[in-house]
């Protein structure tokens, strides 16, 4: 005999069903609530984003652009444009130079646009790259927001090589996150992610120890059941085989780099304002960074929190290391520390949020907490003389005035510039549509030979007495100047020179050459700002 169906069951369906259809309403207003959260967390992004828009260009990334714009426009790059970076920078820079000859655009513009697609793909990469991982709702949240706000966070330094080191960084720690878990990734969006942190980290042999850190990591985590794993992973590979094409290709196409270039930066340049091995760790921006990086190293030692931020932490690692041994100290060194620690952070403090919230809770906090952490890493990165003090105050500072009196006297012209000064020579050059016919970005070199007082009691060394490198520097200035006369001649008075006597002028010192001196006669005072005097050539 079947058994009697109890008289409250279609009462209790009834009810079941009431209740499935009443979440509905709550579940879109949570969706619309976590779009609103997931925008405000992406405002800090947006107003670097706008910082970095607004002038100034940084100085060194306007310097590298003049001199691959000269490239392209004739001159040979190492003995008619000379300049301590390898050629990779220069290279990079070609399509926005070019960019600039057919469009509209000027050079800043065009190359902020390059870079701002470059930081719209490594934002796509990672977004790839991070499908199919297993992510709390925070952790989620926390990623959406800070690696997009890690790609501007360096303001003023955004385009510098240190940043662009930085920015490929990141999909390379995620894709090294996949490869530590065994996770299966795209072969094109592998080698993709792998050329391209492999020509990023190519920009300067400091650079490489991202790499280094962060494949230790890869094969410690996998442990040595996973060694042939690792022999047989393309990644490093590919990484390695970009390096060697890279480095046998500079002699080929580039032989005066090795051959005139180096020697020069070994003799004269690397200890130019350099610091000692103690001295560069407590400045500021190494005492910062340093800070930040021991904190999350803590973090990590006292907990783990997976293969990302594992990743992270080996390439904020390695980016420490290339910034202490420049011996500078400046802040475009310490950049990508603050980036990738500032990601690490976060994720840290998001991981561990997921775990010790309850899950709905954690759904429905994910977009605040996000927001909260963005804030406070856009407030970490604001300090004085820096973004967007900078881009707030161009017009009325040196930089400004020094654009806007050459954009009148200038505008479009070709000038010698007798100066040791990237800042604010650069970007005021570019800004004015102004070009340098001086070989070097700066007067380097010529500072760094007279670092000491000239032994025969002289303010000047006569010819005769000076180093090949100072009369390379002596020569091809008064030589240039004669053979091609520019409209203009700008000169700073603050040398960088130690008195020796009297003051180093430049003028005086190339005045001795009878070259330089016949065709400076042709040029008058036409004024003088913020230490900067131009002499204008009469008709």
């Amino acid at each position: 005999m079947n058994a009697p169906v109890p008289p409250s069951l279609p009462a209790q369906a009834a009810s079941l069903t009431r209740g499935m259809a009443a979440p509905v309403p709550v579940l879109r207003a949570e969706a619309s609530q976590a779009r609103l959260w997931r925008l405000v967390a992406l405002v800090p992004a947006v107003l670097f984003l706008l910082t970095v828009l607004s002038p100034p260009l940084n100085h060194d990334v306007a310097a590298v652009l003049n001199f691959s714009q000269r490239w392209l426009a004739g001159q040979r790059l190492y003995s008619e444009l000379i300049d301590v970076n390898p050629p990779l920078i220069f290279i990079f820079n070609l399509p926005a130079a070019w960019l600039a000859t057919v469009t509209p655009l000027d050079g800043p513009r065009a190359l902020l646009l390059l870079l701002l697609l470059l930081c719209g793909l490594v934002w796509w990469l990672s977004a790839r790259l991070r499908a199919g991982m297993v992510e709390g709702p925070v952790e989620a949240a926390v990623l959406v927001a800070l690696v997009p706000l890690a790609l501007v966070l360096p303001g003023y330094d955004f385009g510098q090589r240190e940043v662009l080191m930085g920015t490929v960084a990141i999909p390379y720690a995620l894709l090294a996150s996949r490869r530590m878990q065994g996770a299966g990734t795209e072969r094109w969006l592998m080698l993709g992610v792998a050329v391209l942190a492999a020509l990023g980290f190519a920009l300067k042999p400091h650079f490489l120890a991202v790499p280094l850190l962060v494949e230790a990591a890869v094969m410690l985590r996998r442990g040595w059941r996973g060694i042939w794993v690792t022999l047989g992973d393309p990644v490093p590979w590919t990484m390695a085989a970009v390096w060697v094409l890279y480095l046998a290709s500079i002699p080929l196409l580039f032989p005066d780099f090795f051959g005139h270039v180096v020697p020069l930066v070994w003799d004269y340049y690397v200890d130019l304002g350099g610091l000692s091995a103690w001295g560069v760790l407590l400045t500021p921006n190494m005492a910062g960074a340093g800070l930040l990086l021991g904190l999350v190293s803590v973090l990590c030692f006292v907990r783990r929190f997976g293969p990302l931020v594992l990743a992270l932490w080996a390439a904020t690692a390695g980016a420490f290391v290339s910034a202490a041994v420049q011996h500078k100290g400046w802040t475009y060194h310490v950049a990508p520390v603050f980036m990738l620690a500032g990601l690490t952070a976060g994720l840290i403090a998001a991981r561990w949020l997921d775990g010790v919230l309850p899950p709905r809770r954690a759904r429905l906090s994910a977009g605040p907490l996000a927001a909260v952490m963005a804030a406070v890493l856009m407030l970490g990165m604001v300090r004085g003389g820096e973004a967007p003090f900078r881009e707030i105050g161009y017009e009325s500072d040196k930089g400004g005035r020094l654009t806007a009196w050459l954009r009148e006297h200038a505008w479009n012209e070709r000038l010698l510039i007798l100066t040791p000064d990237i800042w604010p020579i650069y970007p005021a050059l570019n800004y004015s549509n102004s070009q340098s016919t001086l070989r070097f970005m700066n007067l380097w070199l010529l500072q760094g030979v007279n670092q000491r007082c000239p032994e025969n009691g002289e303010r000047y060394r006569e010819p005769w007495e000076m180093s090949r490198a100072e009369f390379f520097v002596y020569r091809t200035v008064a030589e240039d100047f004669a053979s091609a006369p520019p409209s203009a001649v700008l000169v700073t008075r603050h040398v960088g020179i130690p008195w020796c006597g009297k003051e180093f002028d430049f003028i005086e010192y190339f005045g001795r050459h009878p070259l330089f001196a016949e065709a400076f006669r042709s040029y008058h005072q036409q004024g003088e700002i913020e230490g900067y005097k131009l002499y204008v050539r009469e008709d």
